[in-house]
């Protein structure tokens, strides 16, 4: 299934959804400007390596700044990285039709720190879930999916657009929020469940979706208390 339009009514631009969409295409093109190797590289240096945090933590380990900055700044700089141009649109169509609405309910600054913080703590529930991997892991899902958290906090009872696959024929249909995005969560847990115990699997990182949306759903439960509550348009 995949999401077209959110639909529910927003007061103010998403200029932090459109700042965040902006900024993954640019530094994307730079990423695959790069000679052959050098790419790699940016991956390797940026991404999320969760053997990294296995060797700091060893007893014994010299914890050098140079190891520290290695281990904790790519929680950072690995959800503007991306692997293709689907995992990068597929990644910024869901961020352009649920982040809108999650900014407009924040506001922009708690937004971004929101965000940020989502991203970083999928950063690290993958790499407890995928301890001493050296597959550097990439992409904006981990930050995505705790947007999606919080919009079915916000918005649960909102209605999505979306398009559904039916063998060689799509079809458009309105779906409750809470349907859609259970159901998306629902395959992220059983896929990363699968991978449990297996070493260097690569593809999909499934625990940092599952991190992510969670921190999202208990980070929009704990703000929401403080928000002025807004009935979505089209609700169930």
């Amino acid at each position: 299934m995949i999401p077209l339009r959110a639909e529910n009514p927003r007061r103010s631009p998403a200029l932090i959804t459109v700042l965040l969409i902006v900024l993954n295409v640019i530094i994307f093109v730079y990423q695959f400007s790069l000679p052959a190797g050098r790419d790699e590289s940016l991956v390797e240096a940026f991404g999320v390596v969760p053997a990294r945090a296995a060797v700091l933590v060893q007893p014994g380990s010299i914890s050098t700044f140079s190891n520290v900055e290695l281990t904790f700044l790519p929680l950072l700089t690995s959800m503007f990285l991306h692997g293709g141009w689907l995992h990068l649109l597929g990644n910024m169509l869901f961020l352009w039709v649920f982040g809108g609405s999650v900014e407009d309910r924040m506001g922009h600054s708690l937004y971004l720190v929101f965000y940020l913080i989502s991203g970083i703590g999928a950063g690290v529930i993958h790499t407890i879930a995928n301890w001493g991997s050296t597959l550097p892991s990439i992409g904006a899902s981990g930050a995505i999916s705790g947007v999606l958290g919080a919009y079915i906090v916000f918005f649960p009872r909102s209605r999505i657009l979306t398009l559904v696959p039916l063998l060689f024929f799509f079809f458009t249909v309105r779906l409750p929020a809470t349907l859609m995005l259970g159901y998306w969560f629902i395959i992220q847990f059983l896929s990363g469940v699968s991978t449990l115990g297996q070493e260097n699997q690569g593809g999909v990182a499934w625990w940092a979706h599952i991190g992510g949306f969670l921190l999202g759903v208990i980070l929009a439960l704990t703000l929401r208390g403080g928000m002025r509550w807004r009935r979505p348009a089209n609700s169930w």
